[in-house]
């Protein structure tokens, strides 16, 4: 089975015999984040995304996906506070979705949920919300969680159809950004893909007619006006770090390297059958 990670530890498919008494507490705490800088979007939140982040896309020649970035830094998510709050309007789903995930079996015809069991608020002791009830059934929250999972596949299969439609026209190129910060410190974050302003305007009306039909052309200008988040983002960083102000600005990437890097979205696999909830 597959499974997309990033901060997910110890992925566990869930299941009566092992999970029968587990627990997931709640909390406002996202520190199983601040690590990374950049997450996952589907695109029926980037319009809600685009108030707070930056929106590129990212990973490789055969499948792109949207993602929000975080930070400058590969270890750096500058939209969590000390407490470990989220210090943003919004929060991605695939941030929300923690610690539960889908994982896909080979051959795409079977979901299973699991459960990093690795997380603090996992536990036995009866702190927070059970999985499953007194006569082994589906507690609500469960059920809750599965209908949440099973929308978000959805979404990720529509945000796929969008990113194959800027990849067929070309749409996308290779960007780079650079940070200056007031004392003169500099980063640069690669690894990402941004739209072409030229290509899009070269379109045919035929093809900006399509794009506008599957609502790939709004999507399209909000991940171009959210580009204006990034000097937003980079000023965090600066706070962050005691160094004033920041300047930004993104251009065509011509080679790798850089402080920062969108990193690619990996997958794990385990040998055996999974359990199918």
């Amino acid at each position: 089975m597959t499974t997309q990670l990033l901060f997910y530890q110890n992925v566990t498919p869930v299941m009566l015999e092992k999970h029968r008494d587990l627990c997931v507490e709640g909390t406002n705490s996202y520190e199983f984040a601040r690590s990374v800088n950049s997450v996952p979007l589907t695109a029926v939140e980037m319009p809600h995304a685009a108030h707070d982040y930056t929106i590129v896309f990212a990973g490789t020649d055969d499948t792109v996906i949207p993602v929000v970035i975080l930070g400058v830094e590969g270890n750096e998510n500058v939209y969590i506070n000390d407490d470990g709050g989220w210090d943003a309007r919004y929060i991605p789903a695939f941030v929300r979705r923690y610690p539960f995930v889908f994982s896909k079996s080979e051959d795409g015809s079977t979901f299973t949920l699991c459960v990093d069991d690795n997380w603090s608020g996992c536990n036995s002791e009866g702190r927070g919300q059970r999985l499953f009830n007194e006569k082994d059934e589906h507690a609500p929250y469960l059920d809750k969680i599965l209908n949440f999972l099973q929308d978000y596949q959805v979404q990720f299969v529509k945000t796929q159809t969008y990113c194959k439609k800027l990849k067929e026209l070309d749409l996308l190129e290779p960007m780079q950004a650079q940070v200056t910060f007031a004392a003169g410190e500099q980063r640069s974050l690669v690894g990402f893909m941004a739209v072409s302003r030229d290509k899009l305007k070269a379109l045919s009306g035929e093809q900006l007619s399509e794009l506008a039909k599957i609502e790939a052309l709004e999507l399209t200008y909000i991940h171009l006006q959210s580009m204006n988040n990034f000097t937003l983002m980079a000023e965090r960083a600066a706070k962050r770090r005691g160094l004033g102000t920041a300047t930004s600005n993104s251009d065509q990437a011509s080679k790798p390297g850089g402080n920062g890097e969108i990193p690619k979205q990996t997958s794990t696999k385990k040998k055996g059958k999974a359990a199918n909830v």
